[in-house]
């Protein structure tokens, strides 16, 4: 369905805020980063520069409108990221890639393109362009943080460091009754990915869930038993830092653990618990204990930095327990924001899933049993992400996820 007047300033406005955000954020390296590949398993720096508007013009125009482009060898080069496990890893040279100015040039026309053609594009492909550009934006800050410093530029009003004093963080159970978990969306004419649909309600027996996610500080102490420390920790002589975007700074204690999926079943397994399932999160972020589904965890309003740590708001974390009006109804805390949370549950179709015909291989790929479903957002997720029916993904090995965990009782 094209898009309609009013629809179109909204999608205007939201797309220009996109691409202002997507300019400021390549702003935080340095030219000397544009083409280094800070995680083995993604791309160079500069295929991403080309790629969040190069995918803009090939789904909108190319795909949607049957326009042919200006550079379809450029569309070729920029089309499709890439997902590789441990054992095949990208092979190509700094050298086979084109300028920074000729890749500069050519994102400046895939916009002009776009803007051409968005009065008669379909609204189905514009958000989808939109939420692609907005998720990338999440998965580039994790490769930027694992730039060297000297390569970064620090944002003038960015604070290197967090809090250093003791955890005095104590976590507690929270009981969650039982009921129903509502999981993906109906066909309502709002935009979701195709992983969201069918909506489907699931019975979900009572169970206990830590109401805070597990700290660098509970997490330490695990450490100390033996297990190794996570990939967002460092040890300089005696004593551990954690490594923040800008900066190093002493181990934030109160701070959430950003782990793998693998090391939050480890220390589950460890502590004789479990991870949850994606719906016992759902149960406990989204449900009440009258049967009424939250749109949020705080409720019905908007997302705001007193409720939850998002929306590119900052780029660290903040303690587990700092932001109480975010809470569930249940008392659970920041199941929304300062990190997405690991489940134990398998990245798949819920019932009624379909390929999306424009994209068909978005989530199909990867309902292959070694991706897991994450659920909430991190500091850098954007706010129209955190939708409830919203399922992120990775494989339970990869460490470079902003992904904390909690656990619930056997």
């Amino acid at each position: 369905m094209p898009v309609t007047t009013f629809a179109l300033a909204k999608l205007i406005e939201e797309l220009e805020c996109g691409r202002a955000e997507s300019d400021r954020f390549f702003g935080v390296i340095k030219s000397e980063a544009i083409y280094q590949r800070p995680i083995d398993a993604r791309h160079r720096v500069i295929f991403y520069i080309g790629h969040l508007d190069g995918f803009d013009s090939i789904q909108i125009c190319r795909e949607g409108l049957g326009i042919k482009s200006r550079d379809p060898n450029l569309d070729d080069l920029f089309q499709a990221g890439i997902d590789p496990d441990g054992a095949h890893l990208p092979s190509d040279q700094a050298s086979d890639w084109p300028s920074l100015a000729q890749v500069q040039d050519y994102v400046a026309r895939c916009r002009s393109h776009v803007d051409r053609h968005l009065e008669s594009a379909s609204e189905e492909l514009v958000y989808m362009a939109l939420e692609h550009r907005l998720m990338h934006l999440e998965t580039l800050a994790y490769m930027f943080h694992n730039l060297p410093y000297v390569l970064k530029n620090v944002p003038p009003s960015e604070p290197i460091g967090g809090e250093c004093r003791p955890d005095g963080v104590k976590n507690e159970w929270r009981p969650i009754a039982s009921g129903t978990a509502t999981l993906g969306k109906p066909h309502d004419g709002t935009f979701g990915w195709d992983n969201e649909y069918d909506e489907t309600r699931f019975d979900v027996a009572a169970f206990e869930i830590q109401r805070f996610s597990v700290t660098n500080g509970e997490y330490l102490k695990y450490v100390n038993e033996g297990a190794p420390m996570p990939h967002f920790w460092v040890r300089r002589g005696g004593a551990i830092f954690y490594r923040g975007m800008f900066g190093e700074t002493p181990l934030p204690l109160s701070w959430p653990v950003y782990i793998t999926q693998a090391e939050a079943q480890a220390y589950a397994d460890a502590h004789g618990l479990v991870l949850p399932t994606e719906q016992q999160f759902h149960r406990a972020a989204h449900g009440t204990s009258d049967g009424a589904d939250r749109e949020y965890p705080w409720g019905a309003y908007t997302p705001s930095a007193q409720r939850g740590t998002f929306d590119f708001h900052q780029w660290d974390p903040k303690p587990v327990n700092a932001t109480p009006a975010g809470d569930s109804a249940f008392g659970v805390s920041q199941l929304v924001g300062n990190g997405w949370e690991w489940t134990c549950t398998p990245f798949g179709p819920l019932p009624g899933f379909s390929p999306r015909p424009s994209y068909p291989g978005y989530s199909a790929s990867f309902f292959d049993g070694q991706h897991f479903v994450l659920k909430g957002g991190s500091a850098r997720t954007a706010a129209r992400l955190l939708r409830p029916s919203f399922r992120n993904w990775f494989r339970r090995d990869y460490p470079f996820v902003y992904a904390k965990f909690r656990c619930v009782s056997k």
